[in-house]
């Protein structure tokens, strides 16, 4: 599938390529959503086999934060990025200030967070660049005990709407 193919196929605003050859920074911003406001979405940091699973899974993830932050009722959009390459590199602040530079050329339009393969750290080195970010360390922080009671809650949700009842006890 051709690359514009994709991104018309579930309806993309924005697509950003993006590279920046002083730190090795490979990435691509996906816009999927502004029509409640701003595109919401973390940066997912993973050694993808190719730019074309990179691709995919960008959009899939950026068209999932457009249903996410409308199910909870944000004025948010849905966006996404991803960084290409080994999230274990070491030179983490150089990746992540040029990853910031990008977000902040999209004026707003669209807001990172922490995500797979990315800290708190991250996401403040990201703010050196860029005003477009949250999880920042003294600030919201660390999404993933949020992440994972709203996750919790759906499952209960779910559980009252298969079974009648919320109680988890005994459901496998």
């Amino acid at each position: 599938m051709e690359i514009f193919d994709k991104i018309e196929e579930h309806q993309h605003e924005q697509v950003v390529f993006a590279y920046d050859p002083a730190s090795g920074y490979r990435g691509i911003i996906a816009i999927h959503n502004t029509t409640l406001g701003p595109a919401l979405g973390g940066t997912r940091f993973w050694n993808y086999k190719s730019d074309q699973e990179a691709l995919t899974d960008v959009l899939r993830l950026s068209r999932g934060m457009t249903y996410k932050s409308a199910a909870a009722g944000l004025n948010l959009g849905g966006g996404k990025s991803v960084i290409i390459g080994d999230p274990k590199i070491k030179r983490r602040e150089m990746i992540f200030r040029a990853h910031g530079r990008f977000v902040e050329s999209l004026k707003g339009r669209y807001i990172t967070a922490e995500d797979v393969g990315t800290s708190v750290e991250d996401m403040d080195y990201v703010h050196m660049e860029t005003e477009y970010v949250t999880g920042l360390a003294g600030r919201s922080g660390d999404p993933s005990p949020v992440t994972a009671y709203g996750t919790y809650r759906g499952i209960k949700a779910a559980a009252k709407a298969k079974y009648g009842s919320d109680d988890l006890d005994g459901v496998t």
